[in-house]
């Protein structure tokens, strides 16, 4: 069921419903229906009358996909194009309209990044700690360097870098043009963390970064100096488990904030320039957040999709009928947020009320990746057997 949160008390029951997120299921405090999953159980499907059918431009393999990595990774789509790199070793264009192949290379590197685009390079990270830069129009190989460990998030190109984020903590910016260390930010780790990081986001000249401790951190991206780091959620607890507190899923940057979601429990909005506190509440996710006009789009840990007040972080809505689906990250195109599932499904819910508008079965396997949505809306989506759709709806 879909539970709408009126303004004069959004703050209230916002924090009643996550306070209850420790117990097995939270739906009966607001109505079970027949529909409603048993605690552990992935929900059935909730009938609904479509309000359009998204139409499937095309469907292309691309490889046999992550399987069961957990690496979530999604297409990229810049250009007219996508790029995608899988754990075979294949890296793939294609046409973003006609899913037609422009070019493709296998080599016996193992991808564990989703492709990073930009400036006609595609960026891409290896098992073994391998960047390779290839050109955007051909595919052939630029450079390749090594770093200290696995690259397991999508590099960031910018200002004539490209930023690589390794799992040992360090974050890279090497020269675009030859692959030349210019910068490295080193962190430490706790002992025990989430699998798999958030990618690097840029923002005014600044590269904004999740740490597994629960802190973000913010880097002047031409040098790689630390301009802030501001705490999400502390790692507090007696044993590793009770203290992982990893902010490793998408950060979302705004004109001047920066929200991130933590494995701990906690969502907070901060400022970009300094890192203050613009507001934080109880909210579990390992997916992170989007934006939506004035809203803040998160899926936590039980599977429920929520929309939040970009201001003051008070939920506008919940939609709690994907429980335990195994979401992944919400996108946004045109006027609905769309989430993919376990069982192959994409979701499109109402920006403004939750509500359920159409579902696709897209295949029969995961869909971990954030699906992707292109300048002209047309939300491309790949799941863990490769399977790579592209999808359009009307308008937008």
């Amino acid at each position: 069921m879909i539970v709408r949160f009126p303004i004069v008390r959004a703050a209230t029951v916002g924090l009643l419903v996550i306070g209850l997120a420790g117990c097995n299921t939270i739906k009966g405090w607001f109505g079970k229906g027949d529909k409603t999953a048993e605690a552990g159980e992935p929900a059935e499907l909730v009938d609904f009358e479509p309000a359009f059918k998204p139409e499937r431009l095309w469907r292309e393999s691309i490889g046999k996909g992550e399987q069961r990595l957990w690496l979530r990774q999604a297409p990229a789509v810049a250009e007219g194009r996508v790029y995608t790199a899988d754990a075979s070793g294949r890296v793939k264009a294609l046409a973003l309209e006609t899913g037609r192949e422009v070019w493709a290379v296998k080599s016996k590197l193992r991808y564990s990044t989703s492709p990073g685009v930009g400036a006609g390079y595609v960026v891409v990270g290896t098992m073994e700690g391998q960047v390779v830069a290839l050109d955007a129009d051909t595919g052939g190989e630029r450079w390749s360097v090594r770093v200290l460990s696995e690259v397991a998030s999508r590099p960031l190109i910018s200002e004539g870098l490209a930023i690589v984020r390794s799992s040992d903590g360090r974050v890279y910016g090497l020269d675009l043009a030859d692959g030349r260390r210019r910068w490295v930010f080193a962190r430490g780790l706790p002992a025990l963390t989430v699998r798999g990081n958030g990618a690097p986001v840029l923002g005014q000249g600044v590269v904004y970064v999740g740490y597994d401790d629960g802190t973000v951190v913010a880097l002047r991206a031409q040098d790689g100096l630390r301009v802030w780091e501001r705490s999400v959620a502390e790692p507090e607890g007696r044993s590793e488990l009770d203290r992982m507190a990893d902010v490793d899923g998408e950060l979302a940057v705004g004109l001047d904030a920066v929200f991130a979601a933590s494995f701990k429990g906690r969502l907070a909005a901060l400022t970009a320039n300094g890192g203050s506190p613009v507001w934080n509440r109880e909210l579990k996710s390992a997916t992170g957040v989007a934006l939506a006009r004035d809203r803040v789009l998160a899926v936590d840990v039980q599977g429920d999709v929520w929309a939040l007040d970009r201001n003051n972080g008070n939920a506008v809505w919940r939609q709690d009928a994907l429980a335990m689906r195994w979401l992944s990250s919400p996108a946004v195109q045109g006027e609905h947020a769309v989430v993919g599932d376990l069982e192959g499904y994409l979701h499109w819910l109402r920006l403004d009320s939750g509500d359920f508008v159409a579902r696709i079965k897209h295949g029969g396997d995961p869909i971990r990746a954030t699906p992707q949505v292109s300048p002209e809306g047309i939300l491309v989506v790949v799941d863990t057997d490769g399977r790579l759709a592209a999808y359009r709806i009307g308008g937008g």
